[in-house]
């Protein structure tokens, strides 16, 4: 698996606070990429793929506005 770790702005969220993976950013190719799947990472700052393991993480300092 890997130990990749992501680091994200707040604008490479979607507006519902997820990413998907694999992502551009993670560097996957499609030949040996898996299903994607939308990993929250809004609440708690980081995610960890299940797939891939891959981890994604706002950058520090990065604030995710809630709401409008």
């Amino acid at each position: 698996m890997s130990q990749a770790v992501v680091e994200l702005l707040a604008k490479d969220l979607s507006a519902q606070g997820e990413v998907y993976c694999p992502h551009p950013k993670a560097g996957m190719q499609l030949w040996n990429g898996h299903p994607r799947v939308y990993l929250d990472v809004a609440h708690t700052g980081e995610a960890r793929c299940p797939y891939c393991g891959t981890v994604y993480r706002l950058k520090a300092g990065e604030k995710v506005a809630h709401g409008h």
